[in-house]
């Protein structure tokens, strides 16, 4: 017999940094899962993975207060600012792209960079070859104020 669901939530962790401090921690308690086996399972699960990168992470929970996740790779503006070496800048510290995408370019990358991003994204994009991930990441850079040489 199946569990039953009684809900579902996405957060975004560092890799290898879930704590019980917030935001992880009150959005986990508020629905009782124990927070401590989140953090350590998440931890575990991530440890292969670069230190701090931003992880999409879907939680079901269940009515035994157990629970499963679905972490994803990385955004794709993550590797596209990492790969552009964009110096981070502003209130939070970190790394922005252009603030009028069109007209300003703030960072240049290659097609092999590009490449790579997309074989790293492959399995969370929504395409059936390489050329197609390319395609999205390249929105995604021009979005941002970066060119593609």
């Amino acid at each position: 017999m199946a569990k039953k669901i009684a809900g579902t939530m996405k957060l975004q962790i560092p890799a290898g940094a879930a704590n019980p401090s917030p935001p992880v921690g009150p959005a986990l308690g508020q629905r009782g899962i124990n927070i401590m086996e989140f953090c350590k399972a998440f931890n575990a699960k991530t440890a292969d993975m670069e230190p701090g990168a931003p992880c999409p992470t879907a939680i079901t929970y269940y009515q035994d207060k157990s629970f499963s996740m679905d972490i994803k790779t990385p955004p794709a503006s993550y590797y596209l600012k990492k790969a552009a070496g964009l110096k981070p800048v502003g209130k939070r510290n970190r790394p922005r792209g252009a603030e009028l995408p069109g007209r300003e370019v703030v960072a240049n990358v290659t097609v092999a960079q590009v490449k790579e991003i997309a074989e790293a994204k492959m399995k969370d994009l929504n395409a059936n070859n390489i050329d197609g991930a390319m395609k999205i990441i390249l929105g995604s850079a021009r979005s941002m104020g970066i060119e593609v040489k």
